[in-house]
C-alpha cells in the first residue's frame, strides 16, 4: 500500500477507534475493543489493508488481539484501557510548538480533549510528535520527581507514557 493511502486509512481507523466510533456505527466495549469484522465492515476496508496499517504504523497506534482491535491510547471517548501503573524513567519528553509554550509553562501539560497527557520515552519520538503541528519544541519532564511526589504513570502497549497532568514545575525546556 502506498504511504499516502496508509496514512489516510490510519487516520480513519483512529477516528473510528479513538474519537467517533458512533459515526461509522461502531460501539467500543469498555476497554476500547471492537470486533475486527465490525471495523472492516464499517470502514469498507479489507483485512489485509487493516493489518498492514497495524503492522506498518510507525506509532504502533493499534493492537489486534484475535478477532478484536483497539487503539492503544489517545481516546477522546470514555474507555478504560486497564493499563497498570508503572515506574517511569527519570526523564520523559513532550513535543509541542512555540505557540503553546507560554500556556504550558504556566499551567503545565493537560490532556485537553483526551484522557491523559502523552509523554515520549526519548527526544526523537517527542520531536516527531511536535513536528505534526509545525517546528517542534521539546520539553523534558522530571518524571522521577513527579513519581516521587505521588503522580501516577501508565505505559501503553506502544511505549507512550500516560499521566493525568504534568504540573509546570516538572517541565524544563
Amino acid at each position: 500500500m502506498e504511504q499516502d493511502r496508509m496514512i489516510r486509512l490510519s487516520k480513519r481507523m483512529s477516528k473510528a477507534l479513538r474519537h467517533q466510533p458512533e459515526r461509522v456505527g461502531l460501539t467500543l466495549d469498555p476497554a476500547g475493543w471492537v470486533p475486527v469484522a465490525a471495523l472492516l465492515d464499517a470502514l469498507k476496508i479489507s483485512a489485509e489493508d487493516m493489518l498492514e496499517v497495524v503492522e506498518r504504523n510507525d506509532k504502533k497506534r493499534f493492537t489486534v488481539d484475535g478477532d478484536r482491535i483497539r487503539a492503544n491510547q489517545g481516546h477522546s471517548v470514555e474507555v478504560d484501557l486497564g493499563l497498570p501503573t508503572a515506574v517511569p524513567p527519570d526523564v520523559l519528553f513532550h513535543g509541542t510548538v512555540a505557540a503553546y509554550l507560554d500556556e504550558i509553562m504556566r499551567n503545565g501539560l493537560r490532556p485537553m480533549s483526551r484522557h491523559d497527557v502523552h509523554l515520549s520515552p526519548d527526544r526523537e519520538t517527542a520531536t516527531r510528535v511536535g513536528a505534526r503541528r509545525g517546528r517542534p519544541v521539546i520539553l523534558a519532564v522530571d518524571a522521577k520527581a513527579m513519581h516521587g511526589d505521588g503522580h501516577e504513570f501508565r505505559l501503553s502497549a506502544n511505549g507512550v507514557w500516560l499521566t493525568q497532568h504534568v504540573p509546570a514545575r516538572y517541565l524544563h525546556s
